[in-house]
């Protein structure tokens, strides 16, 4: 076997055990809604023990980019509120079972809003359960140069670079979005409030000219 037949079994073999096993990386699951005004809504996330859950929340748009946060744990209690937020982050250590997160804007009886939320989850899966040696599966390794661990340390610091370069271009997104939202809003703020100051000053320069129109008619009037 020549050294390019080694590197294929190698980086096939590579690719088998990452299939079978899976490096420990953290789950990322992002979501957007829009929340009714005078409406709460929640969601459940089932988590294992000496697990870690972090949650992140953000008022993409809606009056006052509000809303109070709830996280209650698998018994029903209540872990931490927050009150008229536009944003958050919070991060626990879970035990098994069911997290209740809820989102209120029943304090708000017009405007909806439009909320982004992102839960990473880490050390769901534990890499002791139906371990099995990946190296069983490497043939000729002993022709390379390279040893197998530096490979799979490095392919897995890789995807974990990609994965948080992921999460953070999803929290880019979710920023710009919010910021489109106060610049569209605020661009219809300056559009009316310039129409209402032309429409007053059309009336003022209406009523001035009306005004001096009137007292020369009423001079001449006046004479004899």
């Amino acid at each position: 076997m020549g050294h390019g037949a080694a590197l294929i079994t190698l980086v096939a073999a590579i690719y088998s055990v990452q299939h079978c096993r899976g490096f420990s990386q953290a789950v990322d699951n992002d979501f957007t809604f829009t929340l009714p005004a005078g409406r709460k809504e929640c969601f459940f996330q089932t988590m294992k023990r000496d697990a870690t859950l972090e949650i992140e929340y953000q008022v993409l748009d809606g009056a006052s980019l509000d809303v109070d946060f709830y996280l209650f744990s698998p018994s029903g209690e209540l872990l931490l509120s927050e009150e008229r937020q536009s944003d958050g982050v919070h991060t626990l250590e879970t035990v098994d079972g069911d997290y209740q997160f809820c989102f209120d804007n029943t304090f708000s009886h017009i405007s909806e809003k439009v909320i982004f939320f992102e839960l990473i989850l880490d050390h769901m899966g534990e890499e002791s359960e139906e371990q099995e040696d990946w190296k069983n599966y490497v043939t000729g390794t002993d022709l390379l140069d390279m040893k197998l661990e530096d490979i799979l340390e490095t392919i897995s610091s890789v995807k974990g670079r990609l994965g948080k370069s992921l999460q953070i271009q999803t929290l880019l997104k979710a920023f710009e979005a919010r910021d489109r939202n106060i610049q569209e809003s605020n661009y219809d703020r300056v559009n009316f409030w310039s129409m209402v100051n032309l429409v007053v000053m059309v009336v003022v320069c209406i009523t001035q000219v009306y005004m001096l129109k009137s007292l020369f008619e009423d001079r001449r009037k006046s004479r004899p």
